[in-house]
């Protein structure tokens, strides 16, 4: 984590590129655990950053942690900030699973933490993983349901990865764990992703973000891994939709134009135009077009 002077650095070559209706910009600690910092190190971190907020060039603060690490004498540390969103790496809500990873937290420190950064009115995040070792597509179920009942206002959607030199990769080579592939991965955040949307829980990010160390070829050894696995997620949603709405039109011909929204078009079309292709395919058309129409949500589609 960035030192203060780090920090500032940082966060004054980011602001020269903001432009004037941007969206709410904050400050986030992610990648590791915030709130397990000694408390000298949470104050000078924050006191650097809360200078941003109060002289308006950012909107608040945000970090991640551990669910264990929330508690009354943590939240009291940061009162005086202008936190505003508060991440848990909850993972999943299973203790077995959660012992196995080595998490250190258990189902219900998960959500005695969502219970009290709801008393005190933060915006609540909350991370989970699929395809952790004892796990298994009921079981990501169940923790995505048990996560809706806790209330968050967003969530965020991981694939496990075998990570070289991790104790999983120790695993991965003895037989001990075999991760999901990605045709799986996807279908199964698919199935999580529609449960959350259901209940009008933001999904934010599905997939880890893509870096050149995740690409260089020796870092994921194994396990649903794409720089784009959010758009596949999407893109296969889309061509469940367009399945159900061919199958369901009254007659059939050679011939097909799908219209969606001019921001979903590379949805419907699939990464190398896979959705048109397995579309064509299905049903033996001569001709596929996608076209935008601004009159249709983003996450519907007509076809003539």
């Amino acid at each position: 984590m960035a030192t203060p002077a780090e920090l500032h650095i940082k966060i004054r070559e980011f602001l020269k590129f903001k432009k004037e209706n941007r969206k709410p910009v904050q400050i986030a600690f992610f990648g590791g655990n915030f709130l397990g910092l000694n408390s000298e190190e949470i104050k000078s971190l924050l006191d650097g950053a809360a200078e941003f907020v109060r002289d308006g060039r950012v909107d608040g603060i945000r970090f991640s942690t551990r669910p264990d690490t929330i508690n009354e004498r943590s939240l009291d540390i940061i009162k005086d900030y202008p936190v505003s969103t508060v991440e848990l790496g909850v993972q999943s809500m299973d203790d077995h699973v959660l012992e196995l990873a080595g998490r250190g937290h258990s189902a219900s420190d998960a959500v005695r933490a969502v219970e009290l950064l709801k008393e005190r009115h933060f915006s609540i995040g909350l991370q989970m993983m699929v395809g952790l070792p004892g796990d298994d597509e009921t079981g990501a179920l169940t923790t995505a349901q048990k996560i809706i009942d806790l209330g968050p206002d967003f969530v965020r959607i991981y694939p496990t990865l075998v990570v070289a030199n991790s104790r999983l990769a120790g695993w991965y080579k003895s037989g001990d764990y075999r991760p999901l592939s990605l045709e799986k991965g996807v279908r199964l955040v698919k199935k999580i992703y529609l449960k959350f949307i259901e209940e009008s829980i933001d999904v934010i990010r599905m997939g880890l973000q893509a870096s050149e160390d995740l690409e260089d070829g020796t870092t994921v050894l194994a396990g649903p891994y794409h720089p784009a696995f959010g758009h596949l997620v999407h893109s296969e949603i889309f061509l469940d939709m367009a399945i159900s709405a061919i199958e369901s039109a009254s007659s059939r011909k050679e011939t097909l134009t799908i219209f969606v929204n001019p921001r979903c078009i590379s949805k419907m079309r699939g990464l190398n135009n896979s959705n048109i292709k397995r579309l064509q395919s299905r049903f033996q058309l001569t001709s596929l077009a996608v076209k935008p129409d601004v009159s249709i949500p983003e996450d519907r589609l007509k076809i003539q």
